[in-house]
């Protein structure tokens, strides 16, 4: 049964600015050091970040909590396997409300193109 469903549009070009703006301060804030170095290692990371981005808010959506004090930035990465696929690793909070809410999945989708990235997340139990 599905818990939560959430989705997140990102323009690529507000994403892009802020990391122009603020560097890694704003990386820091918002993605774990496995997404960070995978992101940096294209040539033009924006839409990566964007991706990464849209992921945890359509995420956070999916948990119905928003990003807060249930639910951080840090407390999830978006993790890829070797197909490509992309899957969320849960990390600390994260985690914990995962169990909390009797979840047993956690479906992710990313897409992006120059001008916007996208994610849908599904939460089952």
């Amino acid at each position: 049964m599905i818990i939560g469903t959430g989705i997140d549009l990102v323009e690529v070009v507000r994403i892009t600015s802020s990391f122009a703006k603020f560097g890694d301060r704003f990386l820091g804030r918002i993605l774990v050091p496995n997404e960070i170095a995978y992101c940096l290692a294209h040539k033009h990371p924006g839409p990566f970040i964007a991706a990464r981005f849209a992921a945890k808010e359509a995420v956070v959506k999916a948990f119905g909590t928003g990003i807060g004090a249930e639910l951080g930035w840090l407390d999830m990465e978006v993790g890829r396997k070797v197909t490509g696929e992309p899957f969320i690793i849960l990390l600390g909070k994260g985690r914990d409300l995962f169990a909390a809410r009797g979840a047993r999945q956690l479906h992710l989708s990313l897409t992006h193109t120059e001008n916007y990235a996208a994610a849908c997340a599904i939460l089952e139990n």
